[in-house]
């Protein structure tokens, strides 16, 4: 159950102001809802599969290293910090893409939110997160996570527009990572 919860939190931040979220709104904007929210959960459980495999394979071989992986987890995520606070954007192209492609809308979203989810940080962090919490916790947790994020930024979107306050967004994202990294190598380095 931890794993669970630890994991619906960090991803649902995580997301917070990532490029997946603007993607969402575009996708919204075209699409009913309920289609992209579909895919979005279906493409999602599927790029987080993959990821708390690898976490899981990497936490089982350095399982003696629990505090290693800690320490290292605690500096991916305040490197996960710093990426919040850039800020993904959509190019103009990604952007129009999303308005205008054909074709079954859970398709289309599900095949484009597969790719943008690849090595994401969201990707990267349910890896993270897998190398010391259980699987199948890590991976429903990051799946609900996300698509909580995903549908919280559809649903705001739709009421608010372009009024979204994007800086007070990333900075608390940032400042959430901040936290979950320094309290990831307190506990690797036993200063807690």
């Amino acid at each position: 159950m931890s794993a669970f919860l630890i994991s619906t939190a960090v991803i649902f931040v995580a997301e917070l102001g990532d490029k997946s979220q603007l993607m969402a709104m575009t996708f919204a904007a075209r699409y009913r809802a309920r289609d992209v929210l579909i895919a979005i959960t279906v493409a999602t459980a599927i790029v987080h599969l993959a990821s708390v495999a690898i976490g899981a394979l990497i936490g089982d071989q350095f399982e003696d290293s629990q505090g290693t992986i800690s320490v290292i987890a605690g500096i991916a995520f305040l490197f996960f910090a710093a990426w919040t606070l850039r800020g993904d954007e959509l190019t103009e192209d990604e952007a129009d893409k999303a308005r205008t492609s054909a074709g079954a809308a859970i398709l289309v979203v599900g095949v484009a939110f597969f790719l943008a989810e690849l090595g994401d940080k969201t990707m990267l962090a349910t890896i993270t997160l897998a190398t010391q919490e259980g699987w199948l916790g890590t991976w429903i947790g990051s799946t609900v996570g996300m698509v909580a994020a995903d549908a919280l930024a559809i649903g705001v979107g739709a009421v608010l527009g372009k009024h979204l306050p994007e800086r007070a967004i990333k900075i608390g994202a940032s400042l959430a990572f901040v936290v979950f990294g320094v309290l990831l190598i307190v506990d690797g380095a036993g200063w807690l």
